[in-house]
């Protein structure tokens, strides 16, 4: 940087106030704007580069939860097939889906970018039965939402949490609908701002694509099988589908009240909903699927009950996952192997329950 550019920037304020400033000018009204935000649970100084939702995304980034993403099932349990998607993938697919939307409605792509981006955090191994192992075996209170905002504010930097934004943990938090309401009509459910909202329509857009394109590969079911309504409003392909989708939520929306309503329109909202029943009874609810699911229950529940009656083993095997410097002797036993079983990889579990569980070969 010269000493041309050095002056510039300090005659004009920060790079961070430049870009605070550009957002006022374009963005819409019903954005939620950086310099706006309700900020942190423990105030900080302000980065004179990034705004404060470039540097959450980034944080969120840079963590140990989210490197383990690249080896946690999204569907199928530890893919061995590389073009499988994981919950990684899933990640930046929901990511880029939210950007699509925020920047086409002039709303602020970086708060939707680090929502998505912490939004599965949280999320045990192997999918939606580890969840069900944890709701059943530690509370059936658990789930993957809470924990993504448990690993934000506790787990990660030694106890001391990443410190993000009121938005970004407000969405990371009301992201997700399971197999109930899109948009729940409970507004404590919603998210405060219109950029949690879009997330929570990507990440069904993004599961919705890339579990029936896993589901044709894997040979759980076949194309045909796509229900025709699905294909005809939709379209075939994995690209027509997130483009109808997108478009429509997109040109749907609309001010309504003095606030900006995101909806699709009937027609592709009840395909979507079609499409994804569909993949509950034919996929996620399916023979193949599920006896996969209950083998890895098994697993976690046993490793659960391992860990709770071997203190010992459990700091060992906290530090090995980097979790070992944070002091947890204040909390229950029961939610420190939550913690730990909520963090392990679908592989590192695998690895680990053969090590507790299987004999070892005499040499």
């Amino acid at each position: 940087m010269n000493d041309s550019t050095v002056k510039i920037n300090a005659d004009s304020g920060t790079i961070r106030e430049k870009f605070e400033n550009r957002e006022k000018s374009f963005m819409s009204s019903f954005g939620c704007l950086s310099s706006e935000s309700r900020g942190r649970i423990k105030n900080e100084e302000s980065c004179p580069i990034r705004t404060v939702f470039q540097r959450d995304s980034d944080r969120i980034v840079y963590s140990y939860a989210f490197r383990r993403l690249k080896h946690k099932t999204q569907v199928f349990l530890s893919p061995l097939g590389d073009q499988y998607r994981t919950r990684l993938t899933h990640t930046l697919e929901v990511s880029q889906i939210a950007r699509t939307i925020s920047r086409a409605m002039r709303l602020n792509e970086d708060l939707a970018e680090a929502i998505a981006m912490g939004h599965d955090l949280g999320h045990p191994p192997f999918g939606h039965s580890g969840e069900s192992a944890l709701k059943e075996i530690y509370s059936p209170d658990f789930s993957h939402t809470m924990q993504s905002l448990r690993v934000v504010d506790v787990l990660e930097k030694n106890g001391n949490g990443l410190n993000l934004t009121f938005e970004v943990r407000d969405g990371i938090l009301k992201h997700s609908k399971g197999h109930g309401e899109i948009m729940p009509s409970d507004p404590d459910k919603v998210a405060s701002t219109v950029e949690g909202k879009i997330v929570r329509f990507a990440d069904i857009m993004a599961y919705l694509n890339h579990d029936l394109d896993d589901a044709i590969r894997s040979g759980v079911i076949r194309q045909t099988q796509i229900p025709e309504s699905c294909i005809k409003i939709l379209g075939l392909t994995h690209s027509e589908r997130a483009t109808t989708m997108i478009r429509d939520l997109i040109f749907s929306s609309g001010i309504y009240e003095q606030e900006l309503k995101l909806q699709m329109s009937d027609d592709i909202f009840s395909a979507m909903t079609e499409l994804r029943q569909f993949l509950y009874n034919n996929v996620y609810r399916s023979d193949q699927v599920h006896k996969e699911f209950v083998k890895a229950k098994k697993i976690l529940i046993e490793l659960y009950n391992y860990f709770l009656a071997h203190k010992e083993k459990l700091d060992q095997e906290l530090y090995a996952l980097d979790m070992g410097e944070w002091d947890h002797d204040d909390q229950p036993i029961e939610r420190v192997v939550c913690d730990f079983i909520a963090s392990l990889t679908d592989r590192h579990a695998l690895n680990l329950y053969e090590k507790l569980f299987f004999p070892s070969p005499v040499v």
